[in-house]
């Protein structure tokens, strides 16, 4: 195995030339082992626990190869990251010449066609989106890169669906601003590049051969490494399967009008059939009543309002593509969009047509928008098929991949049985760094006052800490009654998910250093707070997902089919990364310490809690609440 220890070692290049740099033996193993793989191909899943180094440890093994390499990270946050702080430092360090680029989906560049579209048609806008609309025209007159990260407007502002471009409305070749484009600009940049930095979403749409980035580039690949790996299955499931969103109509109606009055003045029937399908999608919005929904496609069935609003969607889409098709060749615009239509089309006859066994229909609302989605139930296949091609080296890492000691249910997910494994534990010193508190006397979670005695306990807990704690939850209702107790009730800043954007909340948490953050889902990863500002972590439930989630009831419903176990093969290991993605916050830095509390008694009630246990880092452990108080008490 190759000796990296004149890199990664004591005296070796990394202490010399980057500041900070501690050794550390887990991350010279990682990246030997890592190394090795890139070098003769084959499949590798590791975990490397929090502290361990695992982006230098594997950007160093990429960087030496220099094979063309691609890096797929989970967000386009840790994108950037990667690629503007530690991409450059391993470089420098090295004094490698390697050629590296940043590509991310064709939405985050902005379009400049669609720019000048929506600056023609001001008409009936709110101000603040004209506003937003003049940032972003003054921007792209400057803008080198054209990536809307840029600016500081929020990522989901209206604007930026006018002035991107999406696989549905981009005129590819025929575009009047195509030498211009951003996006094509970042795919030529990338395809010359030795190192290029994606992420999942982008990743998966190349592989389910969905025009979102780069399809010219994976082919040309020898190493794929994917960070923080657990969240590619889902991620994946979603680009194998099928959507239609009213996002996706409305916008073809607009844009069906626009291109109209460039190029067919004199074909009223055009805007008449847009305005036509605009109002029928915005019915079976209102059909699909006022509140947030998620559920399977036999709800739809159920309702014949919904069913009649679907068959009504589906008309004026067909009627919208025959007057189209009346106009072909009048102009590239119309013709891109008759190309969406009969392709919007195709996905409507998809989804209302009978289900498969092996995928489940579902829908969703989110304030005035819906989605229709078909769902694979397994993409271990469509995986399989990429993976392990000729001397194709791939590797799968995370802080999170391993239930208890083994990977079978990460690797079981996407079809890599036969991969090598490895995993080496934190360097933080966890028994004397953290303390992991399970309290006394709680009733189970479903019962009605728990919640309530969560409260109390937070109260009392918060109390000791001194502010500095993140507060998890596993759902918004039992977040929401939680933030309303403790409003007035303790002294310190209080910041709750949906109040302001998330960067804005963690920013804020920071620098007020006492602070105390309400969080669900989103907050459980991805989340770097080290230093005293974060000193206790309360999580209020084990994270088993709802069992009303359309794609989880199906996927336990197609399990118990072939005679496997659900809960031990799929719920359980999933809330088994969950809570180790949620513990992960608290022990940041060598220097960090604290109180990890969870609330749930079934942690140690249950038989199957053993199997949490054994999958988080050994902290000291209590049942005390004085053991708690005396751990802030010597802070």
């Amino acid at each position: 195995m190759t000796d990296l220890s004149h890199i990664f070692g004591s005296q070796g290049l990394l202490a010399e030339r980057v500041p900070g740099f501690a050794f550390r033996a887990q991350q010279q193993a990682m990246a030997e082992r890592i190394a090795a793989v890139l070098e003769a191909g084959g499949v590798l899943i590791c975990e490397a626990g929090t502290g361990t180094g695992k982006t230098f440890a594997y950007l160093v093994p990429a960087l030496l190869l220099g094979r063309k390499t691609i890096l797929s990270t989970g967000t386009r946050n840790l994108q950037d990251q990667l690629f503007h702080r530690d991409l450059p430092l391993i470089r420098a360090a090295l004094g490698l010449p390697v050629s590296a680029a940043l590509l991310k989906g064709r939405a985050n560049y902005l379009c400049r066609h669609r720019l000048n579209l929506a600056l023609e048609d001001l008409t009936g806008l709110d101000l603040a989106l004209r506003a937003h609309l003049g940032q972003v025209r003054d921007w792209s007159k400057a803008t080198q890169r054209g990536d809307i990260a840029e600016l500081s407007i929020p990522e989901d502002a209206p604007v930026w669906p006018a002035v991107t471009s999406t696989t549905d409305n981009c005129l590819g070749q025929d575009c009047p601003e195509w030498q211009g484009c951003h996006l094509v600009a970042a795919r030529r940049e990338a395809q010359a590049a030795d190192l290029v930095v994606v992420n999942h979403h982008l990743l998966c749409a190349d592989l389910a051969l969905k025009d979102e980035g780069f399809g010219e580039i994976l082919p040309g690949a020898d190493c794929f490494v994917i960070d923080e790996a657990h969240q590619l299955p889902e991620t994946a499931s979603s680009f194998f399967g099928i959507s239609l969103s009213s996002r996706q109509l409305l916008d073809l109606a607009r844009d069906t009008e626009l291109e109209a009055r460039h190029e067919a003045g004199d074909v009223p029937e055009l805007p008449d059939r847009a305005a036509r399908l605009r109002r029928a999608t915005q019915d079976l919005r209102l059909g699909l009543g006022d509140a947030d929904r998620r559920g399977p496609w036999r709800e739809l069935d159920a309702e014949s309002g919904v069913q009649r609003a679907l068959e009504t969607v589906e008309r004026r889409l067909s009627a919208l593509a025959d007057a189209l098709k009346a106009t072909a060749g009048r102009g590239k615009g119309l013709d891109a969009c008759l190309a969406r239509a009969k392709d919007l089309l195709g996905r409507m006859h998809t989804l209302t047509a009978a289900e498969t066994a092996d995928s489940v229909r579902w829908f969703e609302t989110q304030g005035r928008g819906f989605r229709l989605h078909q769902t694979p139930l397994e993409v271990a296949d469509l995986f399989r098929e990429q993976i392990g091609q000729g001397r194709t080296a791939w590797v799968f890492t995370s802080a999170t991949l391993a239930v208890g000691q083994g990977f079978a249910h990460f690797s079981r997910q996407l079809g890599i049985e036969e991969a090598l494994t490895e995993r080496w534990d934190s360097p933080f010193d966890y028994p004397h760094q953290a303390l992991w508190f399970v309290p006394r006397g709680l009733p189970q979670p479903s019962e009605p006052g728990y919640n309530r005695q969560v409260l109390e306990l937070a109260c009392e807990v918060i109390g000791y800490s001194r502010g500095r704690a993140f507060l998890l939850f596993t759902s918004h209702r039992a977040l929401r009654e939680t933030a309303a107790g403790l409003e007035g009730r303790i002294e310190y800043p209080l910041l709750v998910q949906g109040t302001a954007p998330r960067a804005e909340l963690l920013e804020r948490f920071r620098e007020l250093g006492n602070a105390v953050l309400l969080g669900t889902s989103s907050f459980w990863e991805g989340v770097d707070v080290r230093g005293e500002a974060l000193s206790c972590v309360l999580i209020d439930r084990l994270p088993f997902a709802s069992p009303g989630d359309p794609v989880l009831a199906a996927r336990i419903d197609a399990l118990r089919q072939r005679g496997g176990n659900p809960f031990r093969d799929y719920q359980l290991p999933q809330a088994v990364i969950a809570l180790k993605q949620g513990a992960g916050r608290l022990i940041r830095g060598s220097e960090d310490r604290g109180v990890l509390v969870v609330c749930d008694p079934r942690l140690l009630s249950k038989s199957y809690g053993q199997t949490f246990l054994d999958s988080l880092p050994a902290m000291a452990r209590t049942r005390q609440i004085e053991d708690v108080r005396a751990f802030f008490g010597a802070d």
